[in-house]
């Protein structure tokens, strides 16, 4: 299908854009690769009068790896991210998941900021972020603020984000440990029926710490606090493992759509929180 018709504006740096969106209120959106918000303006699911493209905007592409955080810009794109070597070094977890969102296509464009900002709950990278303890920088009128990742979501493409503010940076602390991202998914280039990212530190032989979150098995990721507790302080044998499980399992609210019924789903996110944490485990 084609887009209703709209307005299209590419401003040169953020004052413009919060400008914009302080003109347009509501009836305008930020686009930073498009992957997320096009397809859906095509299927006439979204209608946005005023369409602002961050494409011109300086200094939202930048990967900046420090001794205790990285910064990753709202435009970094996925293929930034498998590409950047320092990057890949500090957080290997990011460049396994951008690995397996879409196709290579879609990863070139694809971006950071707008995989995370649009509430997407078959997004990769919300999930991942709340694994990694991320928070999302917010501009506004009013000036800058910061939101967890844990907090930004509140249903399915509902967010924290005010109407007239804009993502311009993910910041997350430098991360530790094993980690693992586990996707299962119909065919190359969907979104997952069920992912699972996790990070787990160990002392000898018994983890001390975990963080589990899981993707498209709510409206919102799921960061489950009960699955991390369930492993910490334990060997992670399989007793511990199937008790996270079923810990995430109280957490996740899955719904049947053409992925497959609720009872499936569960089983899936069950599969993959398993080898998540196994392979997490053995990297630790």
């Amino acid at each position: 299908m084609i887009p209703a018709a709209f307005e299209y504006y590419r401003p040169k740096d953020m004052t413009g854009v919060i400008a914009l969106l302080d003109e347009h209120g509501d009836d305008a959106r930020v686009m930073a690769g498009g992957h997320s918000l096009i397809p859906m303006m095509k299927l006439r699911m979204a209608d946005i009068p005023h369409l602002i493209d961050l494409q011109d905007v300086s200094g939202l592409s930048e990967i900046d790896v420090s001794d205790s955080e990285i910064c990753l810009g709202a435009m970094v794109t996925q293929s930034d991210i498998i590409n950047n070597e320092s990057l890949s070094s500090s957080a290997p977890i990011l460049r396994e998941a951008a690995l397996q969102i879409a196709d290579p296509q879609v990863r070139y464009m694809g971006t950071v900021g707008g995989n995370v900002a649009n509430g997407d709950p078959g997004n990769d990278m919300p999930g991942l972020m709340q694994c990694l303890d991320a928070s999302f920088v917010l501009v506004g009128p009013d000036g800058e603020r910061r939101v967890p990742a844990r907090e930004f979501y509140e249903a399915a493409y509902m967010t924290a984000r005010e109407d007239d503010e804009v993502l311009t940076a993910v910041i997350i602390p430098k991360p530790s440990g094993g980690y693992a991202y586990e996707k299962q998914k119909r065919k190359i280039g969907d979104y997952a029926t069920a992912a699972a990212a996790v990070q787990i530190t160990k002392d000898g032989g018994s983890c001390t710490s975990a963080s589990v979150a899981m993707t498209n098995l709510s409206d919102t990721p799921v960061f489950s606090e009960a699955a991390c507790a369930a492993l910490v302080g334990t060997a992670v044998d399989e007793t511990a493992i199937k008790a996270a499980v079923d810990a995430m399992l109280g957490d996740i609210d899955p719904s049947e759509d053409n992925r497959g019924p609720v009872a499936f789903k569960k089983h899936v996110a069950g599969v993959i929180l398993t080898r998540a944490i196994e392979r997490a485990w053995s990297r630790a």
